[in-house]
């Protein structure tokens, strides 16, 4: 290697989702390897095992298979290419112009037509594949297959639909009737598959009155001209159903900006509308249609948590499993695998479908590896724990965090640690005693803070009495005084809450200290006007209510303490916080066995801000069935299979179904390039 290659391997190796580092990595191999296919093949394997939507690199590596390889690699390449990224219009038509280009039988070139049809056809941006198709045909002057193929695009909403629908009519106009009815007929007396145009039209047949129509032999005394007139008008109406959708369906596609992946984020605006456009989708209630949106969705939007939960909720309601379970590996293997919250989602997903050592590993892999220390994370771990009966498993989750962060330099997390320990170990154990004594010990580690004695007081507003009012006192006393650290909003706020605190549980005489205390330390630096205006809301509402307020809402036990500290460390990413959490009632506490409480709404909403408007998804309200089409498969929709990434190149060789076998020429069926084909 080249020093520049080293050096790129080795950012790469620290950071395999650095995408910037691999687009200079791949350009400094092909100008150093020109010629060398095995370091071109080992840089595009590696990249394309991260980044798998990116077609054009697909294309790229096909090439350079064609110029240095073999063909059958090129066509291996184009196969891993279409498993990789399946509903990515462009991925067909590279492949199918390689085949043209390649392939002779004109069989072979239709069927990967088809093939890249059956999953992309109702595309609103499918034009490109269809043009394709239609310029292949029209080359060999096949106007029948010509006439079917118009036929099946004015099936559903098309980008290009008025242009389509005006060459029709011109080779309507152009070919005598018989020339363009020929196929249709001989189509007509062989069934089909159900489609997903409305339910009743197949990606690859026509509209079944329309299919009636067009096996009625020519009527008695008709006329060529009359005949011609029915065969358009059949066409013309298929044409403005699909426009009638078109209408409805015309605001979402136009605010897609941008519909293919690219690692830079989508504004809000674009991510709204997928959202709006799924929720439209889902109550029209076809079920195909779902699936494909969703995917076509999950190439632009591939990099965002919200969404492939959002799919994997709709699956499962629908009673999709595979479907659910196969976006799950997916996203978690591939595509947001270094993003905590899927993996959160993940382990609360397979525990409640029983899968718990999947649950259990999911959440340990979080906190351990992706983000180490992640409160949250151990947190919920901990509650599953709990919930399964192991008391003792859940504690040591706690005990072993902390001693983990005791050895990092001025951990944040730390002090949130001791806080959560002590009040979990409270709720699970009505233990008051000992859940003192863990936040008493966590003094000899943590440094003072807001959020630690923030976590202090509200937990001891849901302690039985006797309550450490003097032991608070002498805390808060360090932390708002003028020498010690900490800014003086944090002082200041601290002190407005102790102040609420001691007006719930100590006396008079305390409280007036307390608030004169107050007044010497941070009211003189307050404006006149802003005096007045903090007087007048304090009489216009009572202590007790300030307090209840802010302690109301109890939390559920698979909340973090996050959210209800202000500056507590946030360590989720950009975009993507726990929901706000508020402590409990001033009651006194439950001493019994942690439970869930624990709602879809509630634990996923929460991983994301776009997301958790989204409740519950909309079930379909029929799933219709789809048939064969010629050599495809009788699933309903294929899946994909991702087993662990490595830079190694897949070696396992994969059985493909009859639609997905390459053309003849190729001597082996191509590797599979997730360890399996959909199938």
């Amino acid at each position: 290697m080249s020093a520049e290659e080293e050096r790129l391997w080795s950012i790469l190796r620290a950071n395999s989702l650095d995408f910037n580092a691999w687009t200079v990595l791949i350009e400094e191999t092909e100008k150093v390897a020109e010629n060398n296919i095995l370091k071109i093949r080992k840089v595009y394997d590696a990249f394309l095992a991260e980044f798998p939507l990116c077609y054009g690199y697909w294309k790229k590596y096909a090439d350079h298979e064609a110029r240095i390889g073999s063909m059958d690699k090129v066509v291996e390449v184009y196969e891993r290419a279409v498993q990789g990224v399946t509903y990515s219009v462009d991925i067909w038509v590279l492949y199918c112009a390689f085949a043209i280009e390649t392939y002779g039988d004109p069989e072979t070139i239709r069927r990967l037509f088809e093939r890249g049809l059956a999953y992309v056809g109702t595309d609103y941006l499918s034009f490109p594949l269809w043009d394709k198709y239609i310029e292949y045909e029209y080359m060999h002057q096949e106007w029948s297959r010509l006439a079917a193929i118009y036929t099946r695009i004015f099936e559903n909403p098309n980008q290009q639909l008025d242009r389509y629908f005006n060459s029709f009519k011109e080779l309507a106009g152009s070919r005598p009737l018989s020339e363009l009815r020929a196929a249709e007929e001989a189509a007509a007396n062989v069934s089909g598959p159900v489609s997903e145009a409305d339910g009743q039209v197949n990606e690859g047949e026509v509209h079944p009155d329309a299919a009636e129509q067009m096996q009625k032999p020519l009527t008695a005394g008709s006329t060529e001209a009359e005949e011609l007139e029915k065969y358009v008008a059949i066409r013309e109406e298929l044409y403005k159903k699909a426009k009638e959708l078109d209408s409805k369906i015309i605001g979402f596609e136009t605010a897609i900006r941008r519909p293919y992946f690219h690692v830079r984020p989508l504004n809000v605006a674009e991510l709204e509308n997928w959202h709006n456009y799924l929720d439209f989708v889902e109550r029209e209630g076809d079920f195909n249609k779902v699936v494909k949106l969703y995917e076509r969705c999950l190439i632009a939007c591939a990099n965002y948590p919200e969404y492939w939960i959002r799919y994997v909720l709709c699956m499962e309601a629908s009673g999709s499993m595979d479907l659910a379970n196969n976006a799950l590996v997916r996203a978690t293997q591939v595509f947001v695998k270094r993003q905590p919250e899927i993996h959160l989602f993940a382990a609360r997903f397979k525990e409640q479908n029983g899968d718990i050592e999947g649950a259990q590993a999911a959440y340990h892999l979080v906190h351990s590896e992706i983000s180490p220390g992640l409160l949250e994370a151990i947190i919920k771990h901990a509650n599953m724990e709990c919930r399964l009966g192991k008391l003792e498993d859940a504690f040591s989750l706690y005990e072993q965090a902390i001693a983990i962060e005791k050895g990092k330099e001025h951990s944040q997390t730390l002090p949130m640690l001791y806080a959560q320990y002590s009040r979990f170990s409270y709720l699970v154990s009505g233990n008051a005693k000992k859940a003192r004594e863990i936040l008493t010990g966590a003094l000899d580690h943590v440094q003072l803070s807001k959020p630690f004695l923030e976590a202090l007081i509200h937990f001891e507003t849901i302690l039985p009495s006797p309550r450490q009012i003097d032991y608070l006192q002498s805390l808060v006393d360090k932390f708002i005084s003028p020498n010690s650290d900490g800014s003086a909003a944090d002082k200041e706020d601290l002190s407005s809450i102790f102040l609420e605190f001691l007006s719930l549980f100590d006396d008079v005489q305390s409280i007036k200290r307390a608030e004169d205390r107050h007044a010497k330390l941070f009211l003189p630096h307050r404006p006149m006007s802003e005096l007045r205006k903090r007087h007048a809301e304090e009489f216009l509402s009572s202590d007790k209510t300030k307090l209840v307020k802010s302690y109301s809402g109890a939390p559920s036990p698979g909340q973090s303490l996050m959210g209800a500290y202000p500056n507590a460390q946030n360590q989720w990413p950009a975009g993507y916080g726990a929901q706000p959490q508020t402590w409990p009632p001033t009651t006194q506490a439950q001493a019994q066995p942690w439970t869930s409480g624990y709602s879809q709404q509630a634990a996923y909403g929460a991983y994301s801000s776009y997301g958790s408007n989204y409740a519950a998804p909309q079930v379909p309200t029929s799933v219709p069935q789809i048939a064969s089409y010629g050599v495809y498969p009788t699933t309903t929709y294929p899946m994909q299979s991702f087993p662990q990434q490595s830079y190694a190149q897949p070696t396992a060789a994969t059985t493909l179904t009859p639609a997905q076998q390459p053309p003849p020429a190729a001597a082996a069926a191509p590797q599979a390039y997730y360890g399996g084909p959909y199938y």
